[in-house]
């Protein structure tokens, strides 16, 4: 057993990021950091995942400053690391080396240590080029394992049995999660991490695993795990008593629950054992007052109210209740004579006593991760079909398997849980499964995401993407992103340096905005210093008129991310008119009735609590409607879900045959193939690029 364990702190990416959609403001870490450089961590993950994305998205925030500032206030005290997804980065799409290089560089000069490097098929050859470039400019390579779990077949029955029936074999052993680790160690990994990202690892399994891969690699092994299901705290226990290296914690009050377990509970059971954690705990109870605080603004500004927080505690001023002592002493003794069953009892005693979340049922039991259940929630819920729940459930390990069974993380997660949808709803409208697929789903399935599990099938990758030989993604394909002159902030460029550059190349929605604000802003504060000084004149308000329609209102609390619609706009029964962010997730708010939009009372970037009022939508009669197309005979193309054109393949003229892709729908956050069930011309398109459309609208006329 260990007698020195590192701490690597999650509390400000991984931490907020699991429990508080990630939406920390620089001013909240800058309130912590100071702290952070007496608590002398191993390692603090700041950086990376979702945190580049949302500082810009949310915050309107540069992600560069981010890990700046915090490397400026901690210095060399904690390595700072951060997440990323080996070749394709935060994307779909593999980047050139070239970007990669870039990416790794402008990192490790920005203050990262340690690149955490994960991929999503735990696919060796995509994470070669990452390693390569933060070697080169001096970071340490963590090279994360995937955990995930063969899926739950369905139970034979006798008559299976005698006709020979068999489910396939399982995939993801022990040997094959020590198969990959020695793959990444001969590729130069400097530590290797048991990344469990849905915390679906029981204490036995990684108590076995630990010890394997301390046998089989002569590197740090670090084990990082989530709470969600109930097993974490109980996991880290028993990696701990296996010898593991390093462990992935969060501080008291950003701890348990979706996030990693708290790090006084590990401190606690350390203690018992004599294994110093190197950590000043004095620092870290400072950190948590300030975190205290933090907690509650990130709850009203995410959720629209403070949720039920853990009993304060603080294991140096605070006596430990003689129930805690006693479960800490049956856990200490079930760790260390391997009783897996009394050391899980034991942690989840503890973890109640102090009243963290309770462990999540329904993803124990389904085997998936926490945020792809409320994913897929959030889509059936958005698409007014949540009754298919549990056949798109049921219909995972389906999918999944057809896929080459890749690990359950993200993209993957998302695009096996949206396929499975897509084939839910499929079933439903009497449709055959995969007559709707999201073309990430294709994508995965061509093999341009890289080698998955299990071999894919020729005749189902003939039937989802035309070929059936596995096709790499041709990375010669790849262009960089357009970085026009802005005309309206004085003809500077978009991107002026090599670190705005790599933020549009990585999160282009996102970063062209972001960008364009920031360059605006600043060319409007130069002409506004250098004009004659005005009488300043009061700006009033506009006045938003009394509301005579029908409305449309939040279903949940949430902040608006996006307004689909304007005053004036026509829109029909089911259309997404508003974007909300809640719960982590984007939910699409549609309108239950057709009309004219009124009034729109609602910005972007708005809180809204429950039943807040969105917008206004005038009666029938008050509708405009466009000139009526001429009728054309043919065959129609309609939509399968409600969504937005994104793209049309084809024109009118166009000859198209049976299975041909004529249409692009981004709906559920994916992109779908809109295939035609008809040979013959284009005779008529009824919808435009950038339309929103309902369920079953006609897209195209074929004749």
């Amino acid at each position: 057993m260990a007698k020195v364990l590192k701490i690597r702190d999650l509390t400000l990416r991984d931490g907020q990021q699991s429990s508080f959609a990630t939406r920390m403001t620089q001013a909240q870490v800058e309130r912590v950091l100071p702290l952070y450089k007496d608590a002398h961590f191993f390692a603090m993950e700041v950086w990376g995942g979702a945190v580049p994305d949302s500082v810009m998205r949310y915050l309107n925030e540069n992600p560069w400053t981010r890990l700046e500032s915090i490397k400026a206030a901690v210095g060399d005290v904690s390595k700072l690391t951060a997440l990323s997804r080996g070749r394709n980065l935060f994307g779909y799409a593999p980047y050139t080396d070239e970007i990669i290089e870039g990416f790794c560089r402008n990192s490790i000069e920005s203050g990262l240590g340690i690149m955490r490097i994960f991929d999503c098929l735990n696919d060796v050859d995509n994470v070669k080029s990452t390693i390569k470039y933060v070697k080169k400019y001096g970071g340490i390579a963590d090279c994360a394992v995937c955990y995930t779990v063969d899926p739950k077949y369905p139970k034979l029955s006798l008559w299976d049995k005698i006709k020979g029936k068999k489910n396939p074999a399982l995939v993801f052993t022990d040997d094959y999660f020590v198969g990959k680790a020695k793959e990444l160690a001969a590729l130069g990994a400097d530590m290797i991490t048991i990344k469990d990202m849905s915390g679906l690892i029981p204490p036995q399994r990684v108590s076995a695993l630990v010890k394997k891969l301390k046998a089989a690699v002569n590197i740090p092994i670090d084990f990082h795990t989530h709470c969600t299901p109930g097993y974490g705290l109980a996991s880290v226990y028993a990696a701990i008593a296996a010898g593991v290296d390093v462990v992935d914690t969060n501080c008291w009050w950003f701890g348990g629950g979706t996030g990693a377990p708290a790090l006084e509970l590990v401190y606690l059971f350390c203690q018992k054992l004599g294994i110093d954690l190197g950590v000043n705990m004095e620092a870290v109870a400072k950190i948590n007052e300030e975190l205290k605080g933090i907690r509650t603004e990130l709850n009203v500004s995410v959720f629209g109210k403070d949720k039920p927080a853990p009993k304060p505690f603080n294991p140096l001023a605070d006596a430990v209740p003689a129930e805690v002592e006693a479960e800490l002493n049956r856990a200490v003794k079930a760790a260390q004579s391997e009783d897996f069953a009394t050391l899980l009892a034991a942690a989840q005693a503890i973890e109640a006593y102090f009243g963290f979340p309770a462990p999540n049922k329904l993803v124990q039991e389904a085997e998936i991760p926490g945020g792809m259940y409320s994913n897929m929630v959030a889509q059936l819920q958005a698409l007014k079909a949540e009754d298919i729940l549990p056949r798109a459930m049921e219909l995972i390990p389906t999918v999944r398997l057809s896929a080459g069974l890749p690990p359950l993380v993200t993209p993957t997660s998302q695009i096996v849980g949206a396929q499975a949808v897509n084939c839910a709803l499929d079933e439903k409208a009497g449709r055959a499964m995969y007559t709707t697929k999201n073309n990430q789903f294709v994508n995965l399935v061509k093999g341009e995401y890289g080698k998955t599990p299990v071999a894919i099938d020729p005749e189902f990758r003939l039937q989802i993407c035309g070929v059936r030989e596995e096709t790499a993604y041709d990375i010669s394909k790849y262009q960089q992103q357009p970085n026009p002159e802005l005309a309206e902030a004085g003809g500077v460029k978009l991107a002026e340096n090599e670190k705005e550059v790599l933020l549009l190349e990585l999160f282009p929605l996102v970063a062209k905005p972001y960008l364009t604000g920031v360059k605006k802003a600043a060319y409007d504060a130069k002409v506004a210093a250098e004009a004659p000084k005005e009488e300043v004149k009061e700006v009033v308000a506009e006045v938003k008129q009394p509301i005579t329609g029908k409305t449309v209102a939040a279903p949940l609390p949430g902040r608006v991310i996006d307004i689909k619609v304007k005053v004036g706009d026509t829109v029909a029964p089911g259309q997404e008119v508003v974007v909300l962010e809640a719960m982590k997730m984007e939910n699409s708010i549609t309108a239950d009735f057709g009309g004219v939009v009124k009034q729109i009372l609602v910005a972007v970037g708005d809180n809204v609590a429950t039943d807040a009022i969105i917008l206004e939508i005038g009666d029938a009669a008050e509708v405009v409607t466009a000139a009526p197309q001429a009728a054309v005979a043919g065959n129609k193309v309609v939509a399968p879900l409600p969504g937005r054109v994104i793209s049309l393949k084809v024109a009118v003229g166009d000859s198209v045959a049976v299975g041909d892709e004529v249409a692009v729908l981004e709906a559920m956050k994916m992109e779908n193939s809109i295939t035609s069930d008809y040979a013959g011309t284009v005779q008529q398109i009824v919808v435009a690029e950038g339309e929103n459309i309902a369920t079953d609208a006609v897209i195209m006329i074929i004749g």
